[in-house]
């Protein structure tokens, strides 16, 4: 198994977004285990966390997001796809703008700055996706198509602008995605537009921060004012960006990834499908580098019982940052002799409840929280989406959002049939037991 790494040292960046126009500073800096990629904002009070992730990312056509409430960090892919093929699993990622600074349109100021950074082993296992069988977004004449693969990331990618561009033949970049040919073959490769769609990209609002040093204009003729870095340099920046999206997945992904014209929307899409395949392999106890906990163990950390303990089995925990559990709905629950006995269904609240105790499970696996015990001060943005009857099994997910000393924020949601039943960010003071 592959040990997770984080940065050795800060390192800062600075630079203009390419959409929104505005400077933009950013540092880098390492993280504990099982933390993930965190945006911080700095800007805004409270500085939010926005884990880069798929749940928080939005779907969008010229960049992706990553979103929660009412903070943003836009323009994500390029240092992404960075920090995968470098093998950075876990940073805080301090950033005073609502966009990632675009450097030279590529990748490879973030690749630089990754090196001088350094990077360390942790003491935690990175996890992995090996997928087991066929994935696909279909969009028109777009395909992106996911298949079991060899022990690596395997991507093809084909680009066809000809009908705009008939100077730009069709092109085509396949390899194993590994740092070193990250490196050299794909980051220097820069993001691009077609001259003909300039001037419409700035009036809805994209591209004010883009110049001819940050950005390929291909024009009728060829590319102004400009040449191509690499071979294919358009093909490759469109593989960057896919490497970036896949990298929302959270874990390392071992498949053969061929995409036909594809771009961030789809991207997404196929992220999600793989996301789901994650959440079965957990289900089966296939899924690599997580580990179950059963009733005993639940029992031995939590201070519920029955009737009110709403756990069955957790079935994968990733450290102190993400839970996944599972509450099986029977027909004999004691709840349903006095909630709508005629009618049963499983009350929300009580779906809040099974995920504020996974949520405790979740916490109390960190170290530093030993002999503590986590009490709820605040629920928000509770939604409720789909009616939970005996016989649904419900998916309980949960995510560490903040984690600093006394006090901790976790988002969770409710599944039945890969559906959102229902969902909460929920705040703990952990106090001593």
């Amino acid at each position: 198994m592959k040990p997770q790494r984080t940065l050795r040292n800060p390192v800062t960046l600075r630079g203009v977004g390419l959409h929104t126009g505005k400077d933009v500073t950013m540092v880098l800096k390492p993280s504990e285990p099982d933390s993930g990629i965190v945006f911080v904002r700095t800007d805004i009070p409270g500085a939010p966390r926005l884990p880069l992730l798929q749940q928080h990312a939005e779907k969008r056509d010229r960049q992706s997001a990553v979103r929660l409430g009412d903070a943003e960090v836009g323009t994500v892919e390029h240092l992404a796809a960075a920090l995968y093929a470098c093998g950075v699993h876990n940073a805080v990622i301090d950033i005073d703008g609502a966009e990632v600074p675009a450097m030279d349109g590529s990748a490879i100021a973030f690749v630089d700055a990754i090196r001088e950074a350094g990077r360390i082993d942790q003491k935690a296992e990175r996890r992995v996706l090996k997928l087991d069988r066929n994935l696909a977004v279909v969009e028109g004449d777009s395909t992106l198509s996911a298949f079991p693969g060899d022990g690596s990331l395997r991507l093809s990618y084909t680009l066809d602008y000809s009908a705009a561009a008939p100077w730009l033949r069709p092109q085509h970049v396949a390899m194993v995605i590994d740092e070193d040919r990250f490196a050299r073959d794909v980051a220097p490769a820069r993001t691009f537009c077609l001259e003909s769609e300039a001037t419409k990209l700035r009036e809805m609002g994209f591209g004010r921060g883009a110049d001819t040093r940050n950005t390929l204009v291909l024009g009728k003729d060829g590319v102004q004012d400009n040449s191509f870095r690499l071979e294919d340099e358009p093909a490759r920046h469109k593989m960057l960006d896919l490497i970036g999206d896949l990298s929302m997945l959270g874990a390392d992904l071992e498949a053969k990834i061929v995409a036909v014209k594809t771009g961030h929307r789809a991207n997404l899409e196929l992220v999600t499908q793989l996301k789901d395949r994650m959440a079965a392999a957990e289900l089966e106890g296939t899924a690599e580098a997580s580990t179950s906990i059963d009733i005993n163990e639940i029992m031995r950390i939590l201070p519920h019982r029955y009737p009110f303990l709403f756990l069955d089995r957790v079935v994968s925990v990733d450290g102190a940052k993400r839970a996944v559990a599972i509450k099986n709905i029977s027909v004999n629950e004691p709840i349903f002799q006095g909630h709508w006995p005629e009618d049963p269904v499983f009350p929300g609240v009580l779906q809040v409840e099974a995920l504020a105790q996974l949520a405790g499970v979740l916490l109390m696996r960190k170290l530093s929280h030993t002999g503590k015990r986590a009490m709820i001060v605040a629920i928000e943005h509770v939604k409720f989406r789909q009616v939970v009857r005996p016989g649904d099994q419900l998916r309980l997910e949960c995510e560490t959002l903040e984690d600093r000393g006394g006090y901790a924020k976790v988002y969770g949601k409710a599944m039945v049939n890969n559906k959102v039943a229902s969902a909460a960010t929920l705040k703990f003071l952990l106090v001593k037991a």
